[in-house]
């Protein structure tokens, strides 16, 4: 059971459970419609209900609720619904920094500004499933406030709906796709030529460096080591993988551990060698 004590809209309140006596915030279609400050209300097993007391990139839970508007909220909710579907079990406390950016994305489009995102393109990539999640914004949006949102802003979403799936936050996520890209783009520079987004080539390699990270953060090391063989046979590969291993403990502030360079030259070699060979 909870006390109201604040009303957001017919849809939300602000409620103090009774046995924890701790807030949370409580939605749930027409949850608040004609309830008063202090009323009781027992949630229905459709409701969502969020503990303010949670730490966020963008702040405090609370602090967050009390400056986003409550459509945002909503918004948001029903973002973690459509991952919920597709991912299963997510953590939905990341709907209060989702809200807070979907409130700032929704003021830019009211008054007309856009934003530019030159990783959306390897976002969309990298994060396919959830930006396909993400993009429910896009009916949503129609409905409830008859504006557009574009692909910018979805790829920026897209990686708040990662960050409810995988323990790594938004800008971890960033980081990541600012990293790959990079790489392709050093890539780019060795071969001459420009590596399409949408290939084989770049998804393989995307997703090897990825997994890179992800070993980097947990400590697991490869068995195999292939640095003295593609060293010898593949040089301007190997040379490339190093330098890409380089700026990506820099970037990231992750140790690289020697033996990941020879696999990623292996990648690389595969990109050089399909571009040379066009």
């Amino acid at each position: 059971m909870y006390r109201i004590a604040k009303t957001l809209n017919h849809n939300s309140f602000i409620g103090v459970e009774e046995e924890n006596n701790r807030e949370y915030l409580v939605m749930g279609k027409g949850i608040a419609f004609g309830k008063k400050m202090g009323q009781r209300v027992q949630p229905g097993d459709d409701a969502r209900i969020y503990s303010l007391t949670e730490m966020t990139e963008r702040g405090n839970a609370r602090t967050i609720v009390q400056g986003v508007s409550p459509l945002s909220l909503e918004l948001a909710s029903a973002v973690l619904d459509e991952a919920e579907k597709e991912f299963g079990k997510i953590d939905r406390s990341i709907v209060f920094p989702m809200a807070d950016h979907l409130d700032f994305a929704v003021r830019r489009i009211q008054n007309g500004e856009q934003i530019s995102n030159p990783l959306t393109d390897d976002i969309r990539v990298m994060f396919y499933k959830e930006y396909k999640v993400a993009s429910c914004i896009r009916e949503l949006l129609k409905e409830r406030l008859q504006i557009e949102i574009d692909e910018h802003e979805i790829g920026y979403l897209a990686l708040h709906v990662h960050s409810a799936i995988v323990e790594e936050n938004v800008s971890q996520a960033m980081e990541v796709a600012r990293a790959v890209r990079e790489s392709i783009s050093l890539v780019e520079h060795i071969t001459g030529h420009t590596i399409d987004v949408m290939s084989l080539s770049y998804n393989r390699m995307m997703n090897h460096i990825r997994y890179m990270v992800a070993r980097a953060v947990s400590g697991e090391k490869l068995k195999v080591n292939m640095n003295d063989y593609m060293s010898v046979k593949f040089p301007k590969a190997f040379q490339a993988a190093k330098r890409i291993c380089e700026e990506m403990e820099k970037r990231l502030k992750l140790p690289m551990e020697e033996i990941e360079i020879g696999y990623l030259a292996m990648h690389i070699e595969r990109i050089m060698d399909r571009e040379e060979g066009e």
